[in-house]
């Protein structure tokens, strides 16, 4: 199905770029990975063992490849990773991810039990970490609020939410808004400067503690717009 055409602003034509989902082994990664394929991306998932990643692509349509790889070859990087060894491997990729754009939709979160709850972070956020350490990438939060369920669901047709896309490079913020709009159902709308990514990054733990009330996946969507 195309994407949806009600976006807030004229885009890029993106439909030529390549995807790469470090981390993408994940249920998040993936899902990611299958909603882009079938929008007619190439898709390459990253892991630290290339027969891993090979594994995870298998079924929703992308390829395998160690991080390295997927890092240097993919047009636009989506970091996917759990939090706990988000600077670390962001760190190693340095080289390769230079002059690229990077999508951060990394979450520091808690869990007690009482649920979900944000991590403080030295920087800010996830994403304010991902550009302090790829000083020479363009870093863009996004895809926070998706949810892994219905994106690897096969008989969910359109994922019914908006995407808040942040960053500080209007023209990588417009590609990544492109991008979200791929995928069908949703829509990337523009969420403000990076250092405003915090609080779009906490917000997960409300939706996760809404997910668990109602025994549902929600997502967001902007009115108005």
């Amino acid at each position: 199905m195309a994407e949806r055409t009600d976006s807030p602003q004229a885009l890029p034509e993106v439909s030529a770029l390549s995807i790469g989902i470090l981390g993408g082994t994940g249920d998040q990664g993936r899902g990611l990975a299958r909603r882009f394929a079938l929008a007619g991306h190439t898709v390459l998932i990253g892991s630290r063992s290339a027969q891993r990643a090979q594994e995870a692509a298998e079924g929703v349509g992308a390829r395998g490849a160690e991080n390295a790889v997927v890092a240097a070859e993919a047009d636009v990087v989506i970091v996917a990773v759990p939090w706990e060894g988000h600077k670390q491997l962001l760190e190693s990729l340095r080289e390769p991810l230079d002059g690229k754009i990077v999508v951060d939709c990394v979450n520091p979160l808690g869990f007690d039990k009482q649920g979900a709850y944000a991590l403080p972070v030295e920087e800010g956020s996830a994403a304010q970490q991902a550009a302090a350490v790829l000083t020479g990438s363009r870093v863009v939060a996004a895809f926070h609020h998706v949810s892994a369920v219905l994106l690897l669901d096969p008989s969910v047709d359109e994922v019914d939410l908006d995407v808040l896309v942040l960053g500080d490079d209007r023209e990588a913020t417009d590609v990544v808004q492109a991008l979200a709009s791929r995928i069908a159902g949703a829509r990337g709308v523009y969420a403000g400067r990076l250092r405003n990514a915090g609080q779009v990054e906490a917000m997960t733990a409300n939706l996760i503690s809404i997910n668990r009330r109602y025994k549902v996946h929600a997502g967001l969507r902007v009115t108005d717009v």
